[in-house]
């Protein structure tokens, strides 16, 4: 069973404060879901319980307007959603606007604004940052604005030069979310320097949903995770962690994140899980881990 091992990592748990394995539950409880706009997405995520906080991707091959017609679609669902609006998808601040008013007719409080993996911008945006000052200048309803981070670099950018974009783009937004990662000293090890940097947003981590590990590894090459083999060469843990059993589920990284989570310093916000779409497998994983963490705080 996928779940068996679960209860006996957290039972095995014990902090030196029951007050982390609560902020653990809270983190849990609270999570962002990313999702992909396909055929049958919009029906799954019907199934949610009101409230949950849904991403909603952006990618070159399905386009903004696809994103944003699954967004249409399930206003009035109860759901917390959060499109992606990738800069380089965007024509234009007449094109941007209409993306904005889009979001505030919709009641949609916030948004997610990663540069995007086109190679060539379809119009005059080509940073993340060209467009958040944009938005900014423009004026919004938005609550939140999030970027990406990534811990484990970028095959278009120095190290460098993706701490300076955070500390750039960080006027403009609220939180940032990392790539998908596995590797949690490496993690904390960049978001330490991050801090020591004067980068002071809140921190989501993302992490993998439950699934087989080859079809992780291919998906997430697939869908631009990695966007190339080179990309998934210089993402070693993820290399390294799917050559395991078949079967993957993240509690062993929430139980070695868990520590951290109390850290003020650090600025832990949450976990950003990125399902793949296999919402089923990983909605079961996170109830029954819920339970388990309840159990535990009880």
């Amino acid at each position: 069973m996928i779940l068996a091992g679960v209860f006996s990592k957290i039972a095995a748990f014990v902090p030196e404060r029951m007050s982390t394995m609560s902020r653990l539950l809270s983190c849990m409880d609270s999570l962002y879901l990313e999702v992909f706009p396909d055929a049958k997405i919009h029906e799954q995520l019907l199934s949610l319980p009101a409230g949950s906080h849904v991403g909603l991707t952006c990618s070159p091959k399905k386009g903004l307007q696809t994103t944003l017609d699954l967004m249409t679609q399930l206003h009035g669902s109860g759901l917390e959603l959060i499109p992606h609006v990738a800069a380089r998808q965007v024509r234009d601040k007449a094109h941007l606007q209409d993306v904005l008013d889009q979001l505030h007719e919709q009641g949609v409080e916030t948004l997610f604004v990663p540069g995007g993996d086109m190679a060539k911008p379809v119009g005059s945006y080509d940073s993340a940052l060209a467009l958040l000052r944009d938005v900014a200048e423009l004026g919004h309803s938005l609550r939140d604005i999030g970027i990406a981070a990534h811990p484990e670099g970028h095959p278009e950018a120095s190290n460098e030069a993706l701490q300076q974009a955070l500390l750039d783009k960080q006027p403009l937004a609220t939180y940032m979310v990392t790539q998908m990662c596995f590797n949690v000293p490496l993690m904390i090890d960049w978001l330490k320097g991050m801090r020591a940097a004067g980068v002071s947003l809140p921190v989501w981590f993302g992490l993998p949903g439950v699934m087989d590990r080859l079809k992780l590894f291919k998906t997430a090459l697939r869908i631009g995770v990695g966007e190339s083999a080179r990309f998934a060469r210089k993402q070693k843990s993820l290399t390294g962690a799917l050559l395991g059993a078949s079967r993957y589920t993240p509690d062993d990284i929430l139980m070695d994140v868990a520590p951290a989570l109390e850290d003020e310093a650090l600025g832990i916000g949450g976990f950003y899980l990125f399902s793949f779409n296999q919402l089923e497998e990983t909605l079961a994983w996170r109830t029954q881990l819920l339970q388990d963490l309840k159990a535990k705080t009880a």
